[in-house]
């Protein structure tokens, strides 16, 4: 069962305004035993579509006073940097959510902090207050818009509890995007053994994009049982607006290149590309200063980079059938590993849990598939090996359920 609101909401209220401000967007109880949701907007300051959702949802709720099963709360994110309409102040937000990193930031002195180590502080005592509030995974929703024109669509890390809400939503699934980029808020709270998922809205600007992340919190409620569809205001509306926005593009997309920029490179993103976009081997994509960037391969534009703060130049893509997706379920929940150990040079990493050593010469095609279905999307090089990584998180951070508990490969 879970927990009373009053005990987080006397953390919200002890903590603001010194530390949180305008933070917590809001809170809605029924009183009904169910999971804590977590909508999270603006980790980016120039999206703060999310922000706005959030608050609408709020508000209807009190308003015809629905029978919510659980808890929910409304979260801003670089509070910083939405003030000032920018993507953040001194770093990306959206990164370093290692538990290393976020140990070092708490073990510092707080007088030092820069603009987003500050939020990061408030962020991390607002999660730690969730998992000690909530008796099993709470869900969260990190809600964002992108700098080109786009469908909306989600990314997840690829867990099987994240894949179970993520499917329910009539919108296209980007698979292997939170792997590719290190240090996600979504990633970190994946690894404590929450439901974790974002969605991309649409372009920043577009009035489409707050309807869209609107209709995205009201179905994914229902997804994770705070609300049955029966109880959703015009729910096949939602419904309908997100088929409609999604309509003609893959249902499911893994990530096969993304390229990294820094301020010196001087990238450029070409004009005219668009999300979901196809591109032929060979395209003119975008220049920097070692001159033009050209796609590798075919693959799906993902994401072009349209605005001057950026880590990430744009990302690539290929479509991915329901089919695999359901026999890597499958695969996973009848816990096959063992299989990969047929693969001639393959071996466990013993000295990290979930991950494999490959040598770097059979790492690709066949192979790669086949840790992908295994969900082992992360990848790295050292020296002769590519170590392929993935995601088995406990709940509070432990690697390992408790007695009479089940872990997420298990999971409901």
């Amino acid at each position: 069962m879970t927990p009373p609101l009053s005990r987080l909401a006397a953390f919200v209220s002890s903590h603001a305004p010194a530390r949180f401000g305008d933070r917590i967007l809001g809170t809605y109880d029924a009183a009904r035993p169910g999971p804590t949701f977590v909508i999270f907007g603006g980790i980016h300051g120039n999206e703060p579509a999310g922000v706005e959702a959030a608050r609408v949802v709020l508000d209807e709720l009190r308003r015809l006073e629905l029978p919510l099963r659980g808890r929910l709360v409304g979260v801003a994110g670089n509070l910083a940097a939405l003030g000032g309409d920018r993507r953040f102040v001194d770093r990306d937000l959206n990164r370093r959510w290692f538990e290393s990193d976020l140990g070092r930031l708490l073990a510092a002195d707080p007088a030092l902090d820069g603009a987003e180590d500050r939020q990061q502080r408030e962020l991390a005592a607002f999660f730690e207050e969730i998992d000690r509030s909530t008796d099993g995974p709470a869900v969260f929703l990190d809600l964002h818009s992108t700098s080109g024109v786009s469908a909306p669509f989600m990314c997840m890390a690829d867990t099987l509890r994240n894949r179970r809400v993520a499917l329910a939503l009539p919108l296209p699934i980007i698979l292997g995007l939170e792997e590719a980029i290190d240090g996600t808020v979504m990633g970190y709270l994946t690894e404590r053994g929450h439901t974790a998922f974002a969605i991309e809205g649409g372009k920043h600007d577009a009035p489409a994009t707050l309807q869209n992340h609107v209709s995205a919190i009201w179905l994914a409620l229902v997804a994770s049982g705070n609300l049955a569809a029966g109880e959703v205001p015009r729910y096949t509306e939602h419904r309908a607006r997100l088929e409609g926005s999604a309509e003609g593009q893959p249902r499911l997309l893994e990530i096969t290149y993304r390229h990294p920029v820094a301020p010196e490179d001087g990238f450029v993103m070409d004009p005219g590309f668009w999300s979901f976009q196809p591109v032929k081997a060979g395209t003119r994509l975008a220049h920097d200063k070692n001159g033009p960037i050209r796609t590798p391969r075919d693959a799906v534009m993902l994401m072009p980079l349209y605005q001057a703060q950026g880590e990430d130049g744009f990302f690539l893509g290929r479509p991915l059938s329901l089919t695999k997706l359901r026999v890597s379920s499958l695969l996973r929940t009848l816990r096959l590993e063992f299989l990969l150990d047929l693969i001639p040079g393959v071996r466990p990493h013993f000295g990290e849990a979930d991950r494999w050593l490959v040598p770097a010469s059979v790492s690709e095609g066949f192979t790669r598939d086949l840790f992908f279905l295994f969900g082992y999307r992360r990848m790295r090089r050292e020296g002769v090996w590519v170590v392929f990584g993935r995601r088995r998180p406990g709940f509070l951070g432990r690697t390992a359920a408790r007695p009479g508990e089940v872990d997420d490969e298990d999971g409901p």
